[in-house]
């Protein structure tokens, strides 16, 4: 990784691409957490469903932080 955003490899240098990235990774966790949820609970591990949920709102929670930013950012 180099210490500078170059945009040499996505042709972006715009700071709101980082936040695009972070939505959708918030976000496509929040849906991969919900399979874990599911499996953890078909398996009984209560303990570990309750974790998975936690994370799962995390997840929910910086996307929507991130959706606010960029929405706030575009308005410029």
């Amino acid at each position: 990784m180099t210490a500078t955003e170059t945009g040499q490899v996505t042709g972006t240098v715009d700071k709101d691409y980082n936040i695009i990235w972070f939505v959708e990774a918030c976000l496509s966790n929040a849906l991969r957490l919900e399979t874990y949820i599911h499996d953890a609970e078909r398996a009984g591990d209560t303990e570990l469903a309750e974790f998975f949920k936690r994370a799962q709102n995390e997840s929910r929670k910086g996307g929507e932080q991130g959706k606010e930013l960029l929405a706030r950012r575009l308005a410029r």
